[in-house]
C-alpha cells in the first residue's frame, strides 16, 4: 500500500478524517479541484451542498480510477466550502458518506477545508482536490 493513513499520538484522533498519511510510490497524481458537474457539464444539485459534495467526491473517485488509483491512494485532500460557517460540516460529511457507501470507499483522509467566498462558478458551493500516490 502506498498510502498509511494514521492519527499521530499527542493528536486529537477525529473518526471523520486523519490527521497524517505516510506515502511511498512511484507515481504522484494531483488532482486538481473537483467540483458538482457531471460528465456532461451540468450542475448536480443546485443549491443543496450535500449533493454537490456528494458529486465532487464522486468525480475524484472516477477521476482516480481512471489514472489506475483508487482512493486509498489519496494520501490529502483539501476541501474548499463556499461561506463556510461550522453548521454546514453536516451537509459536508453527508455528502461524502454518501459517495463512499454507494461506490465503496473509505473517504476518511488527511483533510484540510477551507472556506470561501465563492469558487469559479457561482452556482459551486464545494471544491474537492486530491493528491494520490500510488505505487
Amino acid at each position: 500500500m502506498a498510502v498509511n493513513v494514521v492519527n499521530p499520538s499527542g493528536l486529537y484522533k477525529p473518526t471523520t478524517y486523519f490527521q497524517a498519511s505516510v506515502s511511498t510510490g512511484q507515481r504522484i497524481i494531483c488532482l486538481s479541484g473537483q467540483v458538482a458537474i457531471d460528465e456532461g457539464g451540468k450542475l448536480v444539485g443546485a443549491g443543496d451542498l450535500a449533493v454537490q459534495t456528494e458529486q465532487a467526491y464522486r468525480n475524484v473517485f472516477f477521476a482516480l480510477r481512471d489514472l489506475g488509483a483508487n482512493f486509498s491512494d489519496v494520501a490529502k485532500l483539501t476541501v474548499y466550502v463556499v461561506d463556510w460557517p461550522p453548521g454546514k460540516m453536516e451537509s459536508l460529511l453527508s455528502g461524502a458518506t454518501k459517495a463512499a457507501s454507494d461506490l465503496g470507499f473509505d473517504h476518511r483522509r488527511p483533510v484540510t477545508r477551507v472556506g470561501v467566498t465563492g469558487l469559479a462558478q457561482p452556482d459551486w458551493m464545494v471544491e474537492v482536490e486530491a493528491l494520490a500516490v500510488v505505487s
